[in-house]
């Protein structure tokens, strides 16, 4: 999107389930290279650890604004229709929850 791979941590997995709220906590946008890449980032490093793809596709925007993004997957795994909706409150900045909202 707009030349970036915009980017949330979703502990727990992306919800392949109608119904199913999972946190999504925004991070930095990354640049388009990250796209294909896996391996290790070194400790100390942001991002530290193994990364590995996935899963991998397209997506197709519906709607966005501040506090919601709605999109349809189609990846390899993930397909449908979800969104990402803000949560309130200075505790909660930078947090979201992800739902599949359909096929």
């Amino acid at each position: 999107m707009e030349g970036v791979l915009k980017s949330w941590a979703i502990p727990k997995e992306i919800p392949e389930t109608k119904g199913i709220k999972r946190l999504a906590i925004q991070t930095e946008d990354h640049s388009l290279e990250y796209a294909n890449f896996e391996g290790v980032i070194p400790e100390g490093f942001y991002g530290a650890g193994r990364v590995e793809i996935w899963d991998k596709g397209s997506y197709e925007l519906e709607e966005f604004s501040d506090g919601k993004i709605v999109f349809r997957l189609k990846g390899k795994r993930l397909k449908g229709r979800y969104g990402l909706v803000k949560m309130r409150g200075g505790r909660f900045k930078g947090k979201w929850l992800i739902l599949k909202l359909g096929p």
